[in-house]
């Protein structure tokens, strides 16, 4: 069973369930196959209201208490990898996975994994904020975000204070990413995202593990040179005074190619150009180079390789 996102044409979607068997069912048309349990089932009322806009998923869910369970099983059926970002807006949770729980209350935020089993666990009644978005959407590597799984992120800590508010905000008024700009709303959201774990999981790195820190300082390097024709391994390698083979090295623990990330990451900076309304009077080969692609050809058969849809249509279904 594969996840109920969908992203065109973008509204609110709205279920109100009556009975707990609708609510079930609900739950996993809205996220990604669950297994929920109630230890009270009747009588049971709760609500799931939902938008997605450009791949990002936002819920706001208010329900009696029961439990969520992602299972191996359920994992195995799916072939896409998510993270999910919970904000307790009124009552209580326990998120449970990797061998830590996080006790949330309101105001506060957890991040998890869809691709690692993980139990939520609501006692009474409650509301919760939840988005949804691909791995690589965030501009960390997963495996270091995965430290930060089930950890209770206070809203008095540090980015944690500034982000809450805005999500906040964002839970009770879900109509606005069905707006214009809301795919650029979404992805301002998920900026603060990525700066708020980058900030829990403590950029100075370098005291734990070295090589983790250089891994952090190559990918901001490329993401601050997407736009360079001289972008390749010869010279990230010298900037970051180490070999090309070394650099080699580094991306192959991560299971792709220097070539493969670079190209992935501007085409994602060209995607959220060609969907910003801002940049609609841009020509699509125009966007295409600002990100490094000199060739417009190129530009269009790898774009419609990695996304299913050529740029401009892409851009079409933006402006409509």
């Amino acid at each position: 069973m594969s996840t109920a996102i969908d992203n065109s044409p973008r509204r609110v979607n709205t279920v109100v369930a009556e009975n707990f068997a609708d609510f079930r069912t609900a739950v996993s048309r809205s996220f990604v196959p669950l297994d929920t349990s109630c230890a009270r089932p009747d009588p049971f009322e709760g609500r799931i209201r939902s938008i997605g806009v450009d791949e990002v998923h936002v819920c706001e869910v208010a329900a009696a208490g029961h439990v969520v369970e992602r299972t191996p099983e359920l994992i195995a059926r799916g072939d896409r990898q998510y993270f999910k970002l919970s904000l307790q807006l009124s009552g209580f949770a326990l998120l449970i996975q990797d061998g830590r729980e996080a006790v949330l209350q309101p105001g506060d935020l957890a991040v998890y994994d869809t691709n690692r089993p993980y139990t939520l666990v609501f006692d009474d009644n409650f509301r919760t904020m939840v988005m949804m978005f691909p791995k690589h959407l965030i501009d960390l590597p997963a495996e270091i975000v995965g430290e930060l799984t089930a950890v209770t992120i206070s809203r008095g800590s540090g980015v944690g204070g500034l982000i809450v508010p805005f999500l906040g905000q964002l839970a009770d008024n879900l109509g606005v990413l069905a707006a214009p700009g809301g795919a650029r709303l979404a992805h301002s959201a998920l900026d603060l995202v990525t700066t708020m774990v980058a900030s829990e999981l403590d950029t100075n790195v370098s005291r734990r593990d070295p090589h983790r820190e250089l891994v952090q300082r190559i990918h901001s390097f490329i993401d601050d040179n997407l736009s360079s024709n001289d972008l390749g391994p010869t010279h990230i390698a010298a900037a970051h005074f180490i070999s090309t083979r070394h650099l080699h090295g580094i991306f192959q623990e991560q299971g792709t190619t220097v070539s493969t990330w670079i190209r992935g990451r501007r085409l994602e900076r060209c995607r959220r150009d060609l969907i910003n309304l801002a940049s609609a009077d841009l020509p699509v080969a125009a966007i295409a180079s600002r990100w490094g692609f000199v060739d417009a050809a190129h530009f269009s058969r790898v774009f419609k390789a990695a996304y299913n849809e050529s740029p401009s249509e892409v851009r079409a279904r933006a402006l409509r």
